[in-house]
């Protein structure tokens, strides 16, 4: 063996060492903590009295790197004899008689039989007398739902209650002395920590599969997701593989708590890619108690429809940091946040004093209180400066169970002007008594009339902010320039005379939605002009 071989198998040699000790340092870290993939047919609230026994003994953390593995066997013991394997079966009746009555007999070969599809998922057990936590998605429209034990004893489970806003269900077995989980905080998980995905991917060939990551990200919004108007999403991201089968199962960290509920993946495959989605358990639990003690959830609302700041937003209104949500519209006139005075463009940055940096924070701030109660909000207003409202919540109408305001992300955000168009890279037309035959328009001008976006320049600052007359959805009506009514062109010119160059502009837009009462939604658009 040459010198030079045996330089470089002693390089690979350290090289390893040091990577094993790594491992152990890491491990010995006692940080402070800091939160639809159903597999189909081949899918800090104090704990209510009857989830106490979910107050289980802590697993004991890893103290160095030999005893790492050996945490995961103790965490996989201690949570899969409370995982269940969901199977929800729903009968697809058949269609009405095709048929005259009494004529079933001679003609057999057009009888419809009744279709059953089944889809499975997992879930986990919350309380010794059989209370089981799943997604909504899981169990939606289900006929019957048969759970499965770890012990391979099955049960016909009643659903308790489901809220598809959040996709949490709670669903009962009639069972005694069950394993239970223990509860994390989901607040506290950070980024980077160890987390283990426990259920059932791709049915029961594969059930009470246990894979390990780390939380890579929290926070995690998912366009993708078929979701109801008042959705709230506020997904823990992970790398622990989850597949469809998983929903419903836990997330758990090193010391074996329930941090998350699986319940998505982000894929081109629909398996595995490495990007799993789960529901923060401290969002779960306060969906959990409302449907334990009402079987539904009510929720209030403020009445906006809102977004996330952006560093047009900040400027605006003079924040240094790019945080806080900002107030696109107000989703009727009896908005309880118009009677108290917020306006659209706000950037409400507190709620009752604690800072608000995203739309789902303050979802789950305002969303879970009652209808009735107030809350005090802090917001900062172009031109302004600080500003505070006490706004008395109202009840999320009919479905929206779970809204407290409207996320509005259909589209990007726009902006737009006439006559400096140029400025933010777009053409404007006044609408016309002419457009009142156009059915879509009507509405419109009975508000008051705006400007259509007629034409938006590719590389203005307005490209892919704003939607012109061309673009599907559109045209964006421009209703108001920094606060300034602009039904003219004459009006958009005066409302832009004193922008330079740099500046942000702060458009009230409306663009064509169905949640609209006309077909018209408002939202807030901020461009920065050139």
């Amino acid at each position: 063996m040459s010198a030079r071989t045996r330089d470089w198998l002693k390089f690979g040699a350290l090289v390893a060492i040091a990577f094993i000790f790594g491992l152990a340092f890491a491990s010995t870290l006692n940080l402070p903590k800091r939160g639809g993939a159903a597999e189909p047919a081949a899918s800090l609230q104090p704990v209510t009295a009857p989830l106490a026994a979910a107050a289980a003994a802590q697993v004991t953390v890893p103290k160095s790197v030999s005893d790492l593995g050996d945490a995961f066997v103790a965490v996989a013991e201690h949570v899969k004899p409370a995982v269940v394997f969901i199977r929800a079966q729903k009968v697809e009746r058949a269609d009405a008689q095709r048929l005259p009555p009494g004529f079933e007999d001679f003609f057999p070969q057009f009888r419809r039989r009744p279709q059953v599809e089944q889809g499975s998922g997992s879930g986990f057990i919350v309380s010794a007398d059989g209370y089981i936590l799943t997604n909504n998605h899981v169990v939606a429209g289900a006929d019957k739902v048969t759970v499965r034990l770890y012990d391979k004893r099955e049960f016909t489970a009643k659903v308790v209650g489901t809220d598809p806003n959040t996709d949490v269900a709670v669903i009962k077995i009639d069972a005694r002395n069950l394993p239970t989980v223990q509860f994390g905080n989901s607040d506290s998980t950070r980024v980077g920590e160890w987390a283990l995905a426990i259920g059932n991917p791709l049915g029961e060939a594969f059930a009470f599969t246990v894979t390990a990551g780390i939380i890579s990200a929290k926070g995690r919004l998912l366009g993708g997701l078929q979701q109801t108007r008042y959705s709230i999403q506020d997904f823990i991201q992970t790398d622990a593989a989850i597949n469809p089968g998983n929903s419903g199962g836990p997330l758990v960290n090193i010391r074996g708590q329930v941090v998350g509920i699986n319940s998505a993946i982000a894929s081109e495959t629909g398996f595995y890619a490495g990007y799993g989605f789960a529901i923060p358990i401290n969002l779960a639990r306060t969906v959990m108690d409302q449907l334990l003690k009402t079987g539904h959830v009510e929720r209030a609302v403020m009445g906006i429809a809102i977004r996330d700041a952006t560093q047009e937003d900040a400027d605006a209104v003079g924040l240094k940091q790019i945080t806080g949500v900002v107030v696109n519209s107000y989703t009727n006139d009896d908005s309880p946040a118009k009677k108290a005075g917020v306006q659209p463009g706000d950037v409400i940055v507190a709620i009752d004093g604690e800072a608000v940096d995203n739309t789902p924070q303050l979802q789950q701030k305002v969303g879970f209180k009652k209808p009735g109660e107030t809350v005090d909000i802090t917001v900062l207003r172009q031109g302004s400066g600080k500003k505070s409202f006490t706004v008395r919540l109202a009840k999320a109408p009919g479905e929206a169970d779970s809204a407290v305001a409207i996320a509005a992300g259909h589209k990007s955000n726009g902006d737009a002007a006439s006559s400096k168009e140029e400025m933010l890279g777009i053409s404007v037309e006044p609408l016309t008594q002419d457009d009142a035959q156009d059915a879509r328009l009507r509405s419109v001008l009975q508000r008051g009339g705006g400007l259509a976006v007629t034409d938006v320049s590719p590389d203005g600052p307005a490209y892919q902010k704003l939607q012109s007359k061309d673009d599907p959805g559109g045209p964006d009506i421009i209703v108001a320039v920094n606060g300034t009514p602009t039904h003219t062109r004459t009006a958009f010119r005066d409302a832009l005379r004193k922008v330079k160059p740099g500046e942000v502009v702060t458009l009230q837009v409306l663009y064509r939605n169905s949640d609209g009462p006309d077909g018209w939604v408002g939202r807030v658009v901020r461009i920065r002009a050139r």
